[in-house]
Parts: structure tokens; sequence; C-alpha cells
């Protein structure tokens, strides 16, 4: 162990102790849960972030939104708001949370609701008309004030949570067997020819419970999408690349960007990070010293909080994103099934 894993040691077992005492008065009824009748379908994690969490909700409104009325809740983290609020299409980020905003703006027929209580959010949400026959509860596993009828966890493939440790010496929220809460564990970024032997070795590592399925995804890259919505994007083997980031984990984008340019300069902010007017500064002094041909790539959230964001014209018009979904290397069948099949209680 490292020095400074022996000094994070003790907090992070104050830490474990006191999530262990949470939960066991929850799993003993002693603290209060809500259970509702429309089916929850809980995505969340036991790591702080970089799991591709908005992604994997992005995939499952997209299955379900045809054929379902389909809400979705969230904390709405980094807002500077409280309350329940609905998400309007093109809301200020600042107002509803980036990734409320960004799930709104891709699905604009979709409910999208914010509250830090998720049990009052779900009861506003049931009182709408018409009322939504399934309510995804994005990023609430821990938030066991709400019983889910399906929990789907996510772990990165790239870092595996039997590997980690609790906070602050390591990323986990809860320990490895607290998995065994979920009906579903999902296996994010992995590469897209892992093996049948691959998947089986992660799934003795992960040691899941009886009744429990192991899926894996991999990330899709889409095309690349301009931030003002209309200029081109010109890259050759000779450009340089700024890419401009706010979230848990960049490095795997930045990986990607390195296939389509000879130069990738990272220029990182914490994650869900909002930009003033000195970050611009700082952005636009990174960009201009690039050699051209140069331009800004950023992500997907960091657009959604870029795109109401004072910006020079020059600089707008050459900065984009590229989308990212998650592609199933097992068959999603079963998880799509038990969602509907819970739906279909409800009518």
């Amino acid at each position: 162990m490292t020095p400074g894993g022996i000094l994070l040691s003790l907090p992070a077992a104050l830490y474990g102790a006191g999530v262990a005492a949470r939960n066991w008065l929850f799993d003993r009824h002693a603290l209060p849960s809500r259970r509702f009748d429309t089916p929850v379908v809980c995505v969340g994690n036991i790591t702080v972030g970089g799991t591709g969490k908005t992604p994997h909700v992005e995939a499952l409104v997209a299955a379900l939104e045809k054929e379902h009325r389909v809400a979705c809740i969230s904390r709405g983290y980094g807002r500077a708001t409280r309350g329940f609020l609905l998400v309007k299409e093109g809301d200020d980020p600042r107002r509803v949370g980036d990734e409320p905003a960004q799930v709104k703006n891709k699905f604009p027929a979709v409910t999208v609701a914010v509250d830090e209580n998720r049990a009052r959010g779900i009861e506003r949400l049931l009182h709408l008309d018409p009322r939504p026959g399934i309510i995804i509860m994005d990023d609430g596993f821990q938030h066991r004030g709400v019983t889910p009828a399906i929990s789907i966890v996510l772990a990165d493939y790239n870092r595996l949570p039997d590997a980690d440790h609790l906070l602050p010496r390591g990323r986990l929220r809860e320990p490895l067997h607290a998995l065994r809460r979920a009906r579903f564990i999902i296996v994010t970024k992995c590469p897209p020819t892992l093996s049948p032997a691959g998947q089986r070795e992660i799934i003795d590592r992960l040691r899941p419970a009886a009744g429990q399925q192991v899926l894996f995804t991999s990330m899709h890259h889409g095309a690349v999408v301009p931030l003002d919505g209309h200029s081109a994007c010109h890259l050759s083997p000779d450009a340089a690349i700024l890419c401009l980031t706010g979230i848990a984990r960049p490095a795997p984008y930045l990986r990607y960007l390195e296939t389509l340019a000879g130069r990738v300069v990272p220029l990182a902010f914490p994650d869900h990070h909002y930009f003033s007017a000195r970050d611009v500064r700082r952005i636009v002094e990174s960009y201009r010293r690039l050699p051209p041909p140069a331009c800004i790539f950023t992500t997907e959230k960091d657009a959604t909080r870029l795109a109401t964001t004072p910006l020079p014209p020059g600089i707008a018009a050459n900065i984009f994103y590229v989308p990212v979904e998650p592609r199933f290397i097992t068959p999603a069948d079963a998880l799509l099934e038990t969602i509907i099949a819970h739906a279909r209680q409800d009518q």
C-alpha cells in the first residue's frame, strides 16, 4: 500500500461504516422507502462518475419511447435551483443540470424532470396528464428513499469496482457487495471484440448473485456535430485539436480524438464545470497557440453547457463534439423485456 493509501485508509473505513449503517437501516425498513405502482427503472453506479451513465439512459429512452410514455427523473447535479422542475427543450443547464438538459434536447417528446428528492419528484410526475408508464431514475442507486422495480448498475471495464477502494481512498461510493441490489449489471466501455472468455472472467470478478444478469457494452462514436449547428469540420493528419472537457474521465475521449488528428492538446476542467469568462479567455488563448489547421473538440455533455456560454464568434464556429452511444455486445433483450413486463403489469 502506498503512503497515500495508508493515510486515506482510516477515512475510507469511517465512510464505509457510515454507508453500511445507512444501508442496514434501509434493508430493515427502519428508514422509509417509497415503492410506486408505475415501474421505476434506476440507472446508477457504485463509483463516482465515468461509467457512461447518460448515454445508457438515452439508449433506454430511445428503445422505449416509441411504444411507452417514458419520463426521466434526475437530481439535476450542479444546477443553481432546488425542488421539482420540468425540463424544457433549450433550458439553461444552470437551471436544470447539464445531463437532464441534454436528454430533453435529444428527446423533446419525453418528460424530463429534476428533483433532489426523487420520491417527491416521481409523485409529481405521476400526477401529470398524460401519466408516464415508465420512469427512468437517473443516478439513483444510492437514493434509497425510492425502491425501484428494476435497478441497473454500470461498471467501467477500464476500472472494475473489485479493484477499487471506498472514498476517499478510491472511487467507490459503496462496497462491491452493493451490486447485489441490482437486477442487471452492465459493464461499459468494453472493447467491441470482447470475447466470451473475457466476459466470463469479468463476471467471476464481479461475483453476481443468483438471478442477476451481467451485460456488456462498448461505446460507439457518432458523426461530428458543430456547436453552432452549421460550421464544417475539416480534419487532416496534420491538424491540431484542442480537447476541451469537463467530465469525470476524459482519457478515453482523448484517445479517440488521437485517431482523427495528428496532435491533440488536452484542456480539462472539473466534471459538470460551468465555464466562466475567465475560462473562456483561457480556452481562446489555448486555441490560438495551436498551429493551423486547428479546431476545438468537446464532449456532448460539455457542449450542452458551452451552448449557453458567451463565446467569441470566431471561437464558437470552431467548436465541435462527437456524440457517443452504447452498443450491446451481449443482447439487451432480457433487459428490455423485463422493463416492458413491469410496464404491462401497471396497465
